[in-house]
């Protein structure tokens, strides 16, 4: 909500300062001469005049258009689809994918042993060749704490 360009806190620190400045008795005064005169400027001819013309430079480019008859070409323009049927792009991307898979043969590394049959994954498991076995894992060794002297078997 902003009055003039005046928000609500501006409003309220400006009534602050005019009752710190007037006081409470002449801001009563002030304010119902401030309201006079903002009324007379609302409803004078002036006012409406600028009004009535800031409407009419907002609303130019749509009159402008309408005058032209700029909305019937705007429909007769062809759409996207339409322009790329038109030139051939379909046709042009089919030709690439052709060309693509022709050159991939001259692109692609030969397979060796160590070659995956298909390529790597983004996560970063880890990668065991097909020739090579895993490795077991160790076996479980038990440790014993040692024996006091004091506690063993001899009384």
């Amino acid at each position: 909500m902003d009055i003039l360009g005046i928000g609500p806190l501006e409003f309220v620190f400006i009534l602050l300062i005019a009752l710190i400045v007037l006081g409470p008795n002449d801001m009563v005064k002030a304010g119902r001469t401030i309201g006079r005169l903002l009324r007379k400027l609302v409803t004078s001819p002036g006012w409406q005049m600028v009004q009535q013309t800031s409407k009419d430079i907002r609303y130019l480019p749509n009159k402008l258009m309408r005058e032209a008859g700029l909305e019937e070409l705007k429909d007769k323009m062809p759409t996207s689809q339409q322009i790329t049927k038109d030139i051939g792009l379909n046709e042009l991307k089919k030709e690439v994918k052709d060309l693509d898979k022709d050159l991939s043969a001259w692109t692609t590394p030969p397979l060796t042993i160590n070659t995956p049959k298909s390529p790597p994954t983004s996560s970063p498991a880890k990668v065991v060749p097909e020739n090579i076995p895993a490795e077991e894992p160790a076996p479980e060794q038990t440790i014993e704490p040692p024996q006091n002297p004091d506690e063993s078997g001899s009384n």
